[in-house]
């Protein structure tokens, strides 16, 4: 059965179930194997046209308040 959030989309059809960014095929994973490698945002999003600066930093939004709620 397809999950969808507003930030993420898993669906068995869609990449195999591999979390991907609303309405594109682009993984989650692309974006943070990109800013591990020292790329900036505006480098992801220009190889990246589908996916819109919106959804990054709302994405990179949730995940830095999910990582600060583990430590309170």
């Amino acid at each position: 059965m397809p999950e969808t959030s507003s930030l993420v989309s898993i669906s068995a059809e869609i990449m195999g179930g591999t979390p991907v960014f609303p309405g594109t095929r682009v993984p989650v994973q692309t974006l943070l194997d990109c800013l591990k490698a020292g790329e900036s945002i505006d480098d992801f999003l220009d190889g990246f046209p589908t996916v819109t600066r919106e959804q990054v930093i709302a994405l990179l939004e949730e995940v830095g308040k999910q990582v600060l709620g583990l430590a309170a």
